[in-house]
Formats: C-alpha cells, structure tokens, sequence
C-alpha cells in the first residue's frame, strides 16, 4: 500500500474534503483527489460517498480511516523521536481503567503523570466492561484478569485477593447465617475463607446488595453486616480496629493488568506510562497499595 496516499486519505477525510484538505495542506486539490482514487483503485475499494456538494465516508472509509489514522499518528511521532535521538514524551494517551481502580487510586496517579509528562494530553475513562481498543482509540488499558486475547499483549503490576471482614469486633459466628452485604445478583449463600483457625465456611443472609467495592466498604464500616473486599481497600481500617479480619476468601487471587494493542509499535506516551505504573507499585503486593492510597479511601 502506497503511505503517501494512505496520508493524503487521511487528511481528506479528517477536513471533510477535498478542498479543505488542499487548503489546510497547501497542496493542489486534484493531487489529493488523484492519490485517493488510486488508493481506491489499489483496495478495489469506495472510501467516499461524492456528492455535487458534500463528501461522505463509506462504511470501509471510516474503518480505514480509524484504523490507519491512529497508526499513521503513531508512526510520524515514533520518526521524529528517532530524529531528534530520543523518544520524547508527548501526544494524547487515552486510558480504560476499572471503576474500582478510578475511583481508588487513579486520580492521584493522573495527577502526578501530568506533572511529570506536561506534553501529555492524558484521558481516562473508567469503565468495567471490555473495551474494544483499536474501534475506541484506546491506547491502554487496565484490566482484572483479562482473558486470553492474541490481539494484546502486557503485564500485571498489581496483585490483590479477596477477603472477609465486619464492623467493630464481632467475632465469627459458629453456625447461624450473618447479615452481609453483597454485590449486585450475587448468589452465594455462603463463603468459604481461611483464618487463623483454618478454613470455614460462614452462611450468610444478605441484607444489602450494592453494586460498587467501595459502596460495600462503606457500607460495612456501618455496620450493616459482613462483606468480601479487596485487601487493599481495607487493610487499613483492618489495621486501625474499625473492621475486623475473618479470613481470606479461598481461590480469590486477583491480578490487575495493563494491555495494549500487539500489532502496535510501543509509543513513546505508553511506554513512560507502564514505567510510571511499575514505579508507583513495585512489587504490586495489596499492602502496596493501600498503602498507596493512604487516608484517602
């Protein structure tokens, strides 16, 4: 495929036309429309849609355009660094994080990205469901145990695990069910943990269903009953007597991943990020984090 015409597709189709291309670019509009007509004739292709007055994306054009948009960005930003012989940092960096994750930790870590990267334009959106990364424009995200996918690649950098507390210093009942509050349409009836005495297992009665870790935290800080929360999120009301430990939820280990696309070249933006990640976090234990967060949560 030709990438000067690759280009030129781009740029007609960012301005909406041929004209306003030429004129943005300074360059002869019949160039322009000759180099997309031969891109189209190499695609066997319709990019556009010619109208005696106005200029529309075909359903190919708009995928193309997405898609070669965002590499063609990524390729003149990595050839410049390569110029200027070093990889500077700058450029849009949009992130997908867990809301758990958003709400917790990620504005502090933000904050202090933009501090270090002022060429950074950086977007975050928190979000739980499975983003699509290359149709979204993601360059990054951060999920909880992501499936196997080919189409990415990345690391963990934080580990967290599951465990079961209550309010003040109820101790573990021995057989009747315990008022708990629990997550959405979460079904169990009873919780299987290990504590200081081995494994048990609690039978619970669900007082309150929430739909957000933190909502729950709060919720059991109240005392409205028992609950299964990140160690991270309370081993420092644990710490400080405001909730107590019954044990860890069995078969409950959590990995929090940062992925990005295989088939793009590491930018300069991305790469600075994961290093910020790894430096914040760099054994990526719970205590790391919750230590992380501090009285803020």
């Amino acid at each position: 495929m030709d990438l000067l015409a690759l280009a030129d597709f781009t740029l007609v189709a960012r301005h909406g036309g041929f004209g306003k291309a030429a004129r943005a670019a300074r360059r002869p509009k019949a160039t322009l429309s000759r180099r997309v007509s031969d891109l189209e004739a190499a695609l066997d292709l319709r990019l556009f849609e010619r109208g005696q007055r106005d200029l529309k994306l075909t359903e190919e054009g708009r995928a193309l355009f997405e898609r070669a948009g965002a590499l063609l960005a990524e390729l003149e930003e990595t050839t410049a660094a390569i110029a200027q012989g070093s990889a500077r940092v700058r450029g849009r960096l949009r992130i997908s994080t867990p809301l758990l994750f958003s709400q917790t930790a990620m504005g502090r870590l933000a904050a202090e990205f933009a501090r270090r990267y002022p060429e950074v334009q950086l977007e975050v959106t928190a979000d739980d469901r499975a983003v699509d990364m290359i149709e979204e424009g993601y360059d990054l995200v951060i999920r909880v145990d992501p499936a196997a996918d080919d189409t990415l690649v990345g690391r963990p950098f934080l580990h967290d695990r599951l465990v079961v507390v209550t309010s003040a210093q109820r101790a573990l009942p021995e057989s009747d069910a315990v008022p708990a509050v629990v997550r959405g349409g979460d079904p169990a009836r009873n919780w299987m943990v290990t504590g200081t005495n081995g494994k048990h297992e609690i039978a619970i009665d669900p007082v309150l269903r929430l739909s957000s870790m933190v909502m729950i935290r709060d919720a059991v800080r109240a005392g409205a009953g028992a609950a299964r929360l990140p160690l991270s999120l309370v081993s420092r009301d644990i710490a400080a007597k405001r909730l107590t430990w019954w044990g860890d939820v069995a078969g409950s280990d959590i990995a929090l991943w940062a992925l990005y696309p295989s088939r793009r070249l590491l930018s300069a933006r991305v790469s600075a990020f994961l290093d910020f990640l790894r430096e914040a976090f760099p054994n990526g234990t719970p205590e790391e984090l919750a230590a992380y967060l501090g009285d803020q949560c």
